[in-house]
């Protein structure tokens, strides 16, 4: 990575809201009721002042640790992570975001599976608790640097995979197992063409597959004449979620065995996550696009995904880091496997930096723009209370329109002001905290 002068953090701090959502959000065989926003302060010795923000996801970072604990629990255990982590690098050096990442990872890692007394801590956890300070850390570098738009910004080692400058983005809307089929019409009613569908839903094997059938003959009746101009076909693209819950490829071929029988297998655009990671299974004969997420923690774990035979990769720079991400999309990039940005139900500012990176990205195959996911919507009870917090919550480009962000002139001008204040956040910390 290119250098640039060495930056010493002085001071630190930490903070976090409570952010209740509208009904339990249920996946991975899981439900949540809050989802806890943490913020991360930076300051260096030259005066300048950064805040990064952290949407957490026990659940879907590590379901071991969101069932060994009360949900409070869990929410804890990840933000003392976050503590600890600011507190290891206060008084550091570095010249950039991914190397000061880079540095304290392991030991972030190595703590959080002391914290949670779980050997097999979920690397997703260590990164998810990072987010903030990553976030943080590359604004303070934008500061001290002057750099004023996320194009400068992203280093030039990384500028190949983010290239792009897409007019729409794909806005993906998420339809939890609790989504009834009526909301999902209405979604399509109102312009959404491509929408996340989770499966894996409860129970055995043999239940989950039959509730999965069951579910997706209910979509595809509902919503499979349905049209969009995306689309080659003019048929609407179907997005499944399994967040790890096939045990067997053999269960999975059944559930697309059932696709095609009620016509729906050509609409598969991609599934993601099919199997739990410890079971790397191959996945070349299977006939349809298989996405990575939370296995491909890191760009070592997306090398590996590659050669089992995935052939994308979901992207959460609001989740894994930015720094991470940048690596992953990079290495994606050189394999020629399409990448699209996914959420994690974060804060409209985190939107905004998945929505930058999924400007840039290449096309997604059989449409002509990038793809990101947000939820928040759909889920967080203070919804517009949050978008209040956003330095331009009333901007064309930060509201879904039809189904897409419309990103202007105005959009890359401004960076989807990733780079602007925000007084909600900001005013947590007082001149003073060290």
């Amino acid at each position: 990575m290119s250098t640039s002068p060495c930056i010493t953090i002085g001071a630190v701090g930490s903070n976090f809201e409570r952010e209740p959502l509208i009904r339990p959000f249920g996946f991975k065989g899981g439900y949540m009721s809050e989802i806890w926003q943490s913020v991360a302060m930076l300051e260096s010795t030259s005066g300048q002042r950064s805040v990064g923000l952290c949407s957490q996801g026990v659940l879907w970072s590590d379901a071991h640790v969101f069932a060994g604990h009360s949900e409070s629990g869990g929410n804890a255990l990840m933000y003392a992570m976050s503590e600890w982590a600011l507190q290891q690098i206060k008084g550091a050096r570095f010249a950039n975001p991914i190397e000061l990442m880079e540095a304290i990872r392991p030991e972030v890692y190595a703590y959080g599976k002391k914290i949670t007394g779980h050997l097999g801590l979920r690397e997703t956890f260590a990164l998810n608790a990072l987010v903030g300070i990553d976030f943080a850390a590359w604004r303070l570098y934008a500061l001290e640097n002057k750099i004023t738009n996320f194009d400068e910004l992203v280093p030039p080692e990384f500028r190949a995979a983010l290239a792009h400058r897409h007019s729409q983005v794909a806005s993906i809307p998420l339809m939890a197992y609790g989504i009834s089929i009526e909301e999902l019409k209405a979604a399509v009613a109102a312009g959404y063409f491509f929408m996340k569908i989770k499966i894996g839903q409860p129970g055995t094997q043999a239940e989950m597959l039959e509730k999965d059938k069951a579910r997706i003959s209910a979509i595809h009746a509902a919503i499979g004449d349905a049209r969009t101009p995306y689309t080659a076909s003019g048929k609407l693209p179907y997005y499944f979620d399994a967040n790890g819950r096939y045990e067997s490829k053999e269960t999975l071929l059944r559930l697309l065995d059932h696709t095609k029988a009620i016509g729906a297998f050509e609409q598969i655009a991609l599934i993601e996550e099919p199997f739990p990671e410890e079971l790397e299974i191959d996945i070349r004969d299977i006939p349809v696009r298989i996405a990575a997420d939370e296995s491909a923690h890191t760009d070592r774990d997306a090398l590996k995904r590659i050669q089992m035979g995935y052939t994308a990769i979901a992207l959460k720079p609001i989740a894994k880091t930015f720094s991470m991400s940048l690596k992953i999309a990079r290495l994606a990039h050189e394999h020629g496997v399409p990448c699209f940005c996914a959420d994690l139900t974060v804060n409209p500012i985190l939107v905004e930096w998945n929505k930058s990176v999924a400007a840039r990205l290449a096309p997604f195959p059989g449409l002509g723009l990038g793809l990101v996911e947000t939820n928040g919507h759909q889920n967080y009870r203070n919804w517009e209370i949050m978008r209040s917090y956003h330095p331009r919550p009333h901007a064309t480009w930060a509201r879904t329109q039809r189904g897409v962000f419309e990103l202007d002139a105005d959009y890359y001008g401004c960076s989807g002001e990733l780079f602007a204040p925000s007084s909600h956040y900001d005013s947590m910390f007082s001149p003073t905290v060290g």
